[in-house]
């Protein structure tokens, strides 16, 4: 049910007092003239809701979508649930629709005919396999010095610092390269393996970038 407005219960009262004093007093005392209380009076049947103020919308427009285009729409739409605007109207423009993009808009609006957009599926987040021995699995990154932390004969220079922790010690080892290459890693991968105090093990994991894997492939060998 629609709330009562402060403009329903003024003209409520309004009318009370017209009713009782007359429409020359009413509309001396509200600031009124008399054909706006009167058109209230005739409007008025005993209820405050016969007080709203009526929509102005107008109820037809001479540029608005006839029956053959709406129908249109709704066949397309029944063969074309998913499609996007774009790709919908550009179907219907094939079919002799000639209306625009934006008009077409407002009426799958107003029709309810916008394609829900699906629901992600839900993150399940799967579960930490835990280390069970040293060398089991290390982690390897690579991140870019910020020159702020360079200091002395290194502050011109560029530098990307290598890290490898081992998941099960949390033993780590870190280097410095100039150059961010296929060469580097496998540089820092032999002084990976010459540091840990224990024997890593090497399994091909496919990777963004197949040249991790080549490395890792041919340290293995």
């Amino acid at each position: 049910m629609a709330s009562i407005t402060q403009d329903m219960k003024y003209r409520l009262s309004l009318i009370k007092y017209a009713q009782r004093f007359g429409v020359t007093k009413a509309a001396i005392r509200y600031h009124h003239n008399r054909q706006y209380i009167y058109r209230w009076l005739r409007r008025y049947d005993g209820s405050i809701e016969s007080l709203r103020e009526l929509s102005r919308k107008p109820h037809s427009h001479k540029n608005q979508h006839t029956a053959n285009e709406l129908k249109l729409i709704h066949d397309m739409r029944r063969r074309n649930p998913n499609a996007g605007l774009v790709v919908f109207w550009v179907k219907l423009r094939q079919r002799g629709y000639s209306r625009s993009i934006t008009g077409l808009y407002r009426v799958l609006i107003k029709q309810s005919l916008i394609p829900k957009k699906p629901q992600n599926p839900k993150y399940i987040a799967k579960k930490y396999e835990q280390m069970e021995y040293p060398g089991q699995r290390v982690q390897i990154d690579v991140k870019f010095v910020p020159s702020s932390c360079l200091v002395g004969e290194a502050s011109d220079k560029k530098f990307y610092q290598y890290t490898a922790i081992d998941e099960f010690s949390r033993f780590r080892y870190l280097a410095a390269f100039e150059e961010h290459s296929s060469y580097s890693a496998s540089e820092f991968l032999k002084q990976v393996i010459k540091a840990f105090p224990f024997k890593i093990v090497f399994r091909p994991i496919m990777d963004r970038n197949l040249q991790n894997v080549l490395v890792l492939l041919k340290i293995q060998r």
